[in-house]
């Protein structure tokens, strides 16, 4: 009887294991195309926009956990107790996330609405000081804090805290100013012949100039009339002393044209046209910064032309200058007088003294980055400092405009970042001796760096531990030890507390989405979790987890990849290679993508038998200066170059068939995806180029132009770049899919490269047109049609390509 008994629980035993198992095996193939890409609310939504009350009490976020049709406010306790929606009446009483505070920090200025509101920090109070129907704006303190200073139809204002007065205290008026006596002989000619014959011309003149006279008596304060033409102006600046107010004006060119895409999707049934942009090459705004001294009453124009480099010409266009001179006769020709290259000139940002002020500049070819101490009564500039790449200037901290920049406590150094040892770093320099000094170092990026309030530390993220982990450290005021404050696996976005004794972060990995954690401000505190966003159906699948791995390119360099693998890996099994978009970008880390559509096909493809590596090209974000860059001149060389690599790694290391390699992405991914089509067409059997650049020559000028240069100056460089140019060697089955209304990369793109692929005789091709998506697909029958297309390219392609003899 023991005996049946034991052999009735082994029995049990065993089913209820080969149940287990079979439950396993259902739950590892439930993924279908159209459930990853309904709404994303099905997988629950995470919080996000996070910001503390202003007296740290609460922190406030935007989240969604009933899946309703828009995320709601919600707040909760610094100590991450009491989570609860907030009512809509309390939501329009809180002020503005965004804003300036007084250098006491008691009170804050911020817009509203297009309104400005004053608010006091100990009473918890707003002010509202404008009620108006046009928007003010950019509202700050003046450094003494006893005035708001803001901006309204393009002019400066400032209103008094104390006796709630108004002055404008700029007048920038458009058009010409009328030319001076003296400035214009035939209308002189006539107004002095006018005076001569006519009493009543002569009386109504004088009683004109006395009325002038008058009104400059009367109003002794009123702002000089400023004529800007036809210019736009921006980046209005009051200084410390409220002597000097600088601004910029920008000339937007004339003969530009925009190009147009048609919307066909209307609710009025007929077709209406859409104005994007401008193509790279085409005339670009030009910018000009003036010093308006209101002592003197005079404004004059800050000059680069004196400034270290601001004739240098680019490597490329030195070489091209070089060739044209030798090959023309040396004797007849002349020299030309090199002209200053066109720059942007940001700032001036104040010591805290108020009695310095430096400026940055960029060049328009964005080479150069120059930090110029600033004289405001001359507009002398002094170089501090100067970054040049014959590629272009970016990076963390750095960016296409002035960068992270600030001063240090001792009002005589200020603080910035730089890529010049490779990595985008924390340095100071002097502004009185020029000594620079590197705050951080090594083979790894800071970003978001801020300073303590008590001015001894500072605080930033950095990938030191991995490129693909992001944490947030604490670092003395001079340099030294990075204290790492974060533990959480992944990439961490930290909130300080007012009072910076606690921490707000926003934290993922890479198979789980963001959630709010808080923490105290110790190094590696246990954090607490806030919110729990995931829905049991997103959480019913066991989401991979996909290995970070390295490998050596051809030429050397070391590349990050993520690999998603199936359980059981068929013997000289299908791959596709995933790229991902934007170039600049990074995607093989230990966090939640943004590309989570993307990451959630991996698994689906991985639990069909699929390989899936997804790399971080030449060009990715993350790994500095000559990663970056390392596509100048050249998009598709080295970045496709890692793609055929990764591919030759799947073949020698995963056991992949290398007759059964697929490839897809997106704009850039679309765009690398298609070069490996035509270039090396016996590397993909199948590709799916999605919202592609086909011709770099059609991409607009702010990205394109850094990395290629302009076509009529670097025709080579869009040749060799563009894969319209190498349509012939198709050979694998190829998917185009695009928007027809997509405002980044047009229609016309594809529609030109269609036309090529035509008159080429191609018929190993297909388009699917979407009339009503941009370039970021919106609709989840869009995203569904799209995916379910590139599904079946590779289930007919990759699954049934004949495999090769082990």
């Amino acid at each position: 009887m023991l005996l049946v008994k034991k052999k009735a629980v082994a029995l049990l035993a065993y089913l209820l294991l080969g149940a287990g198992a079979l439950l396993a095996q259902e739950k590892k193939t439930e993924l279908s195309v159209e459930k990853i890409m309904r709404d994303p609310k099905w997988m629950g939504t995470s919080p996000s926009n996070i910001f503390w009350s202003e007296d740290g009490k609460k922190i406030y976020f935007s989240w969604n956990p009933d899946s309703n049709k828009a995320d709601s406010l919600y707040s909760v306790a610094a100590d991450g107790r009491n989570i609860r929606k907030v009512s809509p009446q309390e939501r329009r009483s809180l002020p503005s996330p965004e804003g300036a505070y007084n250098r006491a920090e008691t009170k804050k200025v911020y817009e509203k609405n297009g309104d400005i509101y004053l608010y006091d920090i100990k009473a918890g109070k707003p002010q509202q000081i404008t009620n108006t129907v046009e928007r003010e704006s950019s509202p700050s303190f003046s450094h003494s804090g006893q005035k708001v200073v803001y901006i309204k139809d393009n002019n400066l204002y400032a209103w008094s805290i104390g006796s709630g007065q108004t002055v404008q205290l700029t007048d920038f008026r458009k058009g010409r100013k009328a030319p001076a006596e003296g400035k214009d002989a035939q209308r002189d000619w006539l107004k002095q012949q006018q005076l001569a014959l006519l009493q009543i011309v002569r009386d109504r003149e004088a009683e004109k100039e006395a009325q002038k006279k008058q009104e400059k008596l009367d109003n002794p304060n009123r702002p000089k009339e400023i004529y800007i033409e036809e210019k736009a102006v921006s980046s209005i600046n009051l200084s410390p002393d409220e002597r000097f107010i600088s601004y910029q004006l920008v000339n937007r060119p004339k003969n530009a044209k925009v190009a147009i895409v048609p919307n066909y999707v209307t609710s009025s049934g007929y077709t209406e046209d859409i104005n994007t942009r401008t193509k790279v090459g085409d005339a670009q705004e030009t910018y000009a910064t003036y010093i308006y001294d209101t002592q003197r009453d005079t404004a004059f124009a800050v000059s680069m032309k004196e400034v270290e480099g601001i004739y240098e010409q680019p490597d490329y266009l030195k070489e091209k200058t070089a060739k044209a001179s030798a090959a023309k006769d040396t004797a007849d020709s002349k020299t030309k007088k090199p002209e200053a290259r066109a720059t942007v000139i940001y700032g001036p940002y104040w010591s805290d003294n108020g009695r310095q002020a430096v400026v940055v500049a960029r060049s328009q070819d964005n080479k150069d980055r120059w930090i110029l101490k600033l004289d405001p009564a001359t507009g002398k500039l002094t170089l501090l400092d100067r970054q040049r790449d014959e590629a272009w200037i970016n990076g963390p901290g750095i960016g296409y405009g002035p960068g992270d920049i600030g001063w240090m406590p001792d009002n005589e150094r200020i603080w910035f970042q730089s890529e010049e040892s490779g990595y985008s770093h924390l340095y100071t320099v002097d502004v009185r001796s020029g000594q620079k000094k590197a705050l951080t170092n090594g083979k790894f990026e800071v970003s978001e760096v801020r300073m303590s309030d008590d001015k001894k530390h500072w605080y930033f993220i950095a990938n030191k531990t991995h490129p693909g982990e992001q944490h947030f450290y604490r670092m003395p005021l001079n340099g030294g030890e990075m204290v790492q404050l974060t533990a959480l696996p992944g990439a961490q976005e930290v909130t300080l507390s007012p009072d910076e004794k606690t921490l707000a972060i926003r934290s993922s990995t890479s198979n789980r989405p963001w959630e709010l954690y808080v923490i105290d401000n110790k190094p590696r505190a246990k954090p607490k979790q806030v919110t729990q966003s995931l829905t049991d159906e997103f959480k019913a699948y066991d989401w991979r987890e996909p290995e970070v791995i390295t490998f050596k390119a051809q030429d050397g360099a070391e590349v990050y990849a993520r690999v998603y693998r199936p359980e059981k890996p068929e013997n000289n099994g299908p791959a596709v290679v995933f790229v991902h978009g934007a170039g600049y970008l990074q995607n093989a880390h230990k966090w939640w993508s943004s590309y989570f559509r993307e990451y959630m096909f991996h698994n689906f493809l991985a639990d069909q038998g699929y390989t899936v590596l997804d790399i971080d090209y030449r060009g990715s974000a993350g790994y500095g200066r000559d990663v970056r860059t390392g596509i100048y001149r050249f998009m598709g060389g080295k970045d496709l170059s890692d793609h055929i690599d990764g591919a030759k790694l799947l073949v020698e290391k995963y056991n992949v068939d290398p007759s059964r390699i697929g490839i897809y992405g997106g704009s850039y991914g679309g765009f690398i995806t298609l070069m490996a089509m035509f270039t090396e067409p016996d590397v993909f059997a199948a590709g799916a180029a999605l919202r592609s650049v086909t011709d770099w020559a059609h991409y607009n000028h702010g990205y394109t132009a850094n990395i290629l240069n302009i076509p009529q100056t670097d025709s080579t460089a869009y040749a060799k770049s563009s894969p319209i140019y190498y349509a012939e060697g198709l050979k694998g089955a190829l998917l185009i899919c695009h928007g027809m209304v997509d405002t980044n990369v047009h229609f016309q793109d594809v529609v030109r490269l269609t036309q090529r692929l035509i008159e080429l005789g191609k018929d190993n091709w297909e388009l699917a047109v979407y009339p009503v998506e941009s370039h970021g697909f919106t609709e989840p029958a869009s995203w569904t049609d799209e995916y379910k297309r590139i599904f079946r390219l590779f289930e007919e392609n990759l699954k049934k390509a004949p495999k090769t003899k082990s």
